[in-house]
């Protein structure tokens, strides 16, 4: 049995990969100071008794012995990561110091989550992971792209110096049960409009291109990077290669639904990508994942966990 440590563990993400790593038969500690975490998320882990949840905020040096640990302390969403820009830096930069410092003192694995945010509105399409990216690094999406990106810095600066076991990945938009009613977010935000027939705000003029992977086959491609070979690692793009328009996506929740909601438009925020799907050939070629869930069967599951917590 592994003892493993999951930061930002009630989280979205969080939360899932620690219910699997429990399924798995490890002991799992799950690490989060609740900036935008929920305890509800991890509510039927508790009984547990291989689980055990620790309130901490990671930009302060950490003694624990653990096995693995995954790197998942970080909110976000824009409307988050926005709201205290400063706090999101210390989270990815001073977060990544210190669990990396954790894992050279005790020999343990790490991963990082970043993102596909590394990438900036890409002028490659779709994205690989030896594109670097085209970021504005004094924009109001700053803290969160910049700061991802300087903790793969540091990651990859800790394997070259000291050794230690890393393993990056890099996450496209990711959606399902567990996610904030008021993250911001793409899908929750027209899911939640839609079962209360609301207006589907739609940023721009809606042509702008996402692709969406359902939470559970990001968490079989995240483990597998964690178990892959010694000497790898990555980065490595973890998305749904499937291209769907921002307004394809809220005319399939409209539908879905069976709303009475109306389209309406708002201005593209500043720095907004315009586009965004992964290569993941590496994905592919070096985990043999790529996913199984296609946008409409995930939405369908999503929309069922919305009808429950709103």
């Amino acid at each position: 049995m592994k003892k493993i440590l999951v930061t930002g563990g009630t989280g979205f993400l969080g939360s899932h990969l620690c219910k699997k790593l429990l399924e798995m038969d490890n002991e799992v500690i799950c690490m989060d100071n609740f900036y935008t975490g929920n305890k509800l998320n991890i509510g039927t882990l508790n009984k547990n008794p291989n689980f055990e949840l620790v309130k901490y905020d990671i930009t302060n040096p950490i003694d624990l012995d653990v096995d693995e640990i995954y790197n998942f302390a970080c909110p976000a969403s824009p409307v988050h990561y926005q709201f205290d820009p400063v706090k999101t830096l210390k989270t990815s930069v001073l977060g990544a110091i210190n669990l990396l410092d954790l894992a050279k003192n005790t020999g343990a694995k790490i991963l990082q989550a970043s993102t596909s945010e590394v990438y900036g509105d890409p002028e490659v399409h779709p994205q690989t992971e030896i594109y670097r990216g085209n970021v504005n690094p004094i924009g109001i999406r700053a803290c969160y792209d910049e700061g991802k990106r300087c903790a793969e810095t540091l990651f990859f600066d800790y394997w070259r110096q000291y050794k230690v076991n890393i393993k990056v990945i890099r996450i496209f938009n990711t959606y399902g049960p567990n996610m904030n009613v008021n993250d911001g977010r793409v899908v929750s935000n027209f899911i939640v409009q839609a079962l209360n027939n609301k207006d589907i705000t739609v940023y721009g003029d809606g042509m702008q291109t996402r692709s969406f992977c359902y939470v559970d086959d990001l968490i079989d491609g995240i483990i597998k990077m964690m178990n892959s070979r010694d000497g790898f690692t990555g980065p490595v793009n973890l998305g749904n290669p499937s291209e769907f328009t921002i307004l394809e996506l809220a005319e399939k929740v409209i539908e879905l639904t069976d709303s009475k909601s109306k389209i309406v438009y708002n201005p593209l925020p500043k720095d907004d990508p315009m586009q965004r799907k992964p290569d993941i050939t590496i994905a592919k070629n070096e985990l043999n994942w790529e996913p199984k869930i296609n946008l409409e069967e995930g939405l369908k599951n999503t929309i069922e966990y919305f009808k429950g917590v709103i």
